[in-house]
This record gives C-alpha cells, sequence and structure tokens, in this order.
C-alpha cells in the first residue's frame, strides 16, 4: 500500500502540470515584464564574452515584483561559468533561449568550475528552448589520452541546486564536459521534450543525473551520451520518466549506491515507455560492495523494449571499480520491490537478465512479469545470486528466481 500511495502522489503531481498547467513553449506570461539580454550588453557573434550582460539580466529579473522573461534572441553568445541565485523578489522567471550559449574553445576556461549555468536557491524558474554547446570534445580527449592525469574534471551544463518549482523544456544541450543537466536538493521539477548529444566514448556525460530531490518528473527525452542517460543517486524520492529515448549510453542506472556509509535510499521510482538502443546496460541497480544504511524500495521498469543491449536488465551489488576500498566486502544497500513488466527485445549477450545481490542482503521482492528477451546466435540465459522474488506470465530467458 505504501508504494501504491506514493505511486499515486507523483502521478497525481504530473497530471497537476499536464491539466493546470498549458504548454510551456505555448504559453506566454503577458504581465510579465521581458528583460533582453542585448539590452544589458550581449553580443550574439559567438566570441565577444558576454557573461556580465546574462548575470545583470538576471538580477533586474529577479528584483521585478512581477513576472519577468529573460529573453535570448537567435544568435550565438560565449558565456563562462555562471550562478544565478535565488531569493528573487519575482515568483517566475522564465528563459526564453532562441539562440546558442556557447563555451570557450579552450576547455582549461570552463574546466576549472563545477557548473557552466548554475541555479542556486531558486524558484518558479523555467527554461524554454535553446542549445547549449559546451565543446567537451577537446576535454574528452584529455581524459582519453596519455595526459588524463593533468585534465581538470570539467563543469556540469546546467545544475540546479537547493530549488523548487523549476521547468525545463526544449532545450538541446551538446558536448557537455562533464553531466549534461543535474537536479541537486530539488522539489517539483518537470524535464520535458529534450535532447541531449554527446559521443558514445565521452567519460562521465550522464544526461540527467538527480539526486536529494523529490517529485521529479521527465517527459519525451532522447539522450546520446557516454554515460548514463539517467543517473539517480541518493535521496532521490518520487521520480517519474516517461518516453525515453537511451542509447548510445550507459542505460538508466539507479547508483552506484553506498559511496558512503550514511547515505539516503532511493524510493518510489518508475521508468515508463522507454527504448534503449545499443546501449551498455538497459535498466540497472548497482551499488559498491561495502558497508552501507542506504535502500531501494518501489522501482517500476513498465513497457521497455532492448534493441541489442549488453545487459538488458542487471542488479550489480558487486561495484568495485579499480578494486579500492570494497574487496572482500559486501553490499549494505537493502534492494527491495522492483517489478519488471512488459520488457521486451534483444540482448547482445547471452546473459539478458542479471540479479548479482549482496549476501548480506538479498534482493526481495524481485517481479518479473511478461519479459520477452532474445539473443542473436544463442540462447539466453538469467542469472541469479541472493535473489528472492517470482515471475509471472511470461517470462523468457527463465527465471532464475
Amino acid at each position: 500500500m505504501v508504494q501504491l500511495t506514493s505511486c499515486f502522489c507523483t502521478l497525481a503531481f504530473i497530471l497537476l502540470h499536464i491539466l493546470y498547467q498549458p504548454s510551456i513553449a505555448a504559453a506566454a506570461d503577458e504581465t510579465a515584464t521581458i528583460y533582453s539580454v542585448l539590452s544589458f550588453g550581449a553580443k550574439r557573434n559567438g566570441v565577444t564574452d558576454s557573461t556580465q550582460a546574462f548575470l545583470d539580466a538576471w538580477a533586474a529579473a529577479c528584483a521585478s515584483l512581477d513576472s519577468a522573461e529573460i529573453n535570448v534572441p537567435k544568435g550565438r553568445y560565449l558565456l563562462n561559468s555562471m550562478t544565478f541565485k535565488g531569493d528573487c523578489k519575482s515568483a517566475q522567471i522564465t528563459f526564453r533561449i532562441d539562440g546558442t550559449l556557447v563555451a570557450s574553445p579552450d576547455y582549461r576556461v570552463l574546466g576549472q568550475a563545477n557548473n557552466w549555468l548554475g541555479f542556486e536557491g531558486v524558484s518558479g524558474v523555467t527554461i524554454i528552448g535553446g542549445t547549449l554547446d559546451a565543446k567537451g570534445s577537446a576535454l574528452w580527449a584529455c581524459k582519453l589520452s596519455s595526459k588524463a592525469s593533468n585534465c581538470p574534471d570539467g563543469a556540469t551544463s546546467l545544475s540546479f541546486t537547493n530549488s523548487k518549482n523549476i521547468r525545463v523544456e526544449g532545450l538541446m544541450s551538446l558536448n557537455s564536459q562533464m553531466y549534461h543537466i543535474v537536479i541537486n536538493g530539488c522539489q517539483d521539477v518537470l524535464i520535458q521534450g529534450v535532447k541531449v548529444i554527446a559521443a558514445g566514448n565521452s567519460p562521465n556525460t550522464d544526461g540527467i543525473h538527480v539526486q536529494f530531490s523529490k517529485n521529479v518528473a521527465i517527459f519525451n527525452t532522447s539522450i546520446k551520451t557516454g554515460d548514463d542517460c539517467v543517473s539517480i543517486g541518493p535521496g532521490t524520492k518520487d521520480l517519474w520518466m516517461e518516453h525515453i529515448s537511451c542509447g548510445p549510453g550507459h542505460g538508466i542506472s539507479i547508483g552506484s549506491l553506498a559511496k558512503d556509509l550514511e547515505e539516503e535510499g532511493v524510493q518510489n521510482v518508475t521508468v515508463k515507455n522507454a527504448i534503449f538502443k545499443g546501449t551498455q546496460n538497459g535498466v540497472r541497480i548497482k551499488s559498491w560492495a561495502r558497508r552501507s544504511n542506504g535502500f531501494v524500495q518501489g522501482v517500476q521498469f513498465l513497457d521497455v523494449e532492448m534493441v541489442d543491449v549488453q545487459n538488458p536488465i542487471v542488479i550489480d551489488q558487486n561495484y568495485c571499480p579499480h578494486n579500492l576500498n570494497c574487496p572482500a566486502q559486501v553490499s549494505g544497500v537493502k534492494i527491495s520491490d522492483v517489478l519488471y513488466q512488459n520488457i521486451r527485445g534483444t540482448s547482445a549477450t547471452a546473459v539478458a537478465v542479471k540479479f548479482a545481490c549482496s549476501a548480506a542482503n538479498p534482493c526481495s521482492g524481485i517481479r518479473l512479469k511478461n519479459v520477452n528477451l532474445a539473443c542473436r546466435n544463442q540462447a539466453v540465459q538469467s542469472y541469479c545470486t541472493n535473489a528472492i522474488g517470482k515471475a509471472y506470465g511470461t517470462v523468457q530467458p527463465n527465471s532464475c528466481l
């Protein structure tokens, strides 16, 4: 009953946006005060630094007593790292972007920053349209070279921290240095119609990362990247993802968890109507093989198509990269109440379903319902260790639960 109640709460949040809020792209607040970045000195030639103009436009919109719109006309705007901070007088600020925001071609300019465009402590912020071009390929090349130890970590392209009532619609994120979009410590977030594009070998370029946040919905989003299409960290509650296209990439991953001993859990996550094409993983839950008080509870993977996915369904509680700080340990993360329903398609490897759970904390309440996965040129298999659950309907490969 707890899971059903939580799912209905999430669904109510989604319906509230759909039924009572018009499409953001079509909606226009006639009472909003409009601030064009051009009026603050921005240049749309792609070579003149327009960072201060954007910050000044934000300051004016933030100080407005009315709803405000920051307008970014067509063109290319060179921007360095910026932080847009909250405590605004305006209850609603919209970035309407018709142009492209570009980073410096020298990856070191942005590479030392945590974020390229960061929003902190804001409420009622909407981003409509536009393209973010972080020009991350030069940094990826550095990281993949013999000089990797001398490369900066790189910046997340767009982040929201400790914020609420956030919307992002119709945005395209290209070639981020690190994560493309991060939702951290936020509440009531809607991401819709977003496109993420980066090379399949680009390191640490997760499409959307969510952590310590609740009531987050992601709709109609296409992600092509070199890491997780969507990664879900500790403290995530009531996350709904629907109509997601993933590939290339590492799939949709809950985790990795158990990075810290004291860690918030993940609960009430739904993935519905998703397609994975040529990805490393499909739907995955992973945790470090070490002590933790974390947990994963109430997860649904519904109506998912796999196309030549290496690991379509996987739980891995033996994650131990580089064999550091975790050999000879077992995961303390408790995984329970996970449903895989109407999962179909092809696996690129023989083991299409793998549940490698913790010996100390076996997975429980795992349910497979109408799963049909095949592998070309070889028999498809499932693998289970320390996993407790049931299979319903037609399940192929045969369940090992």
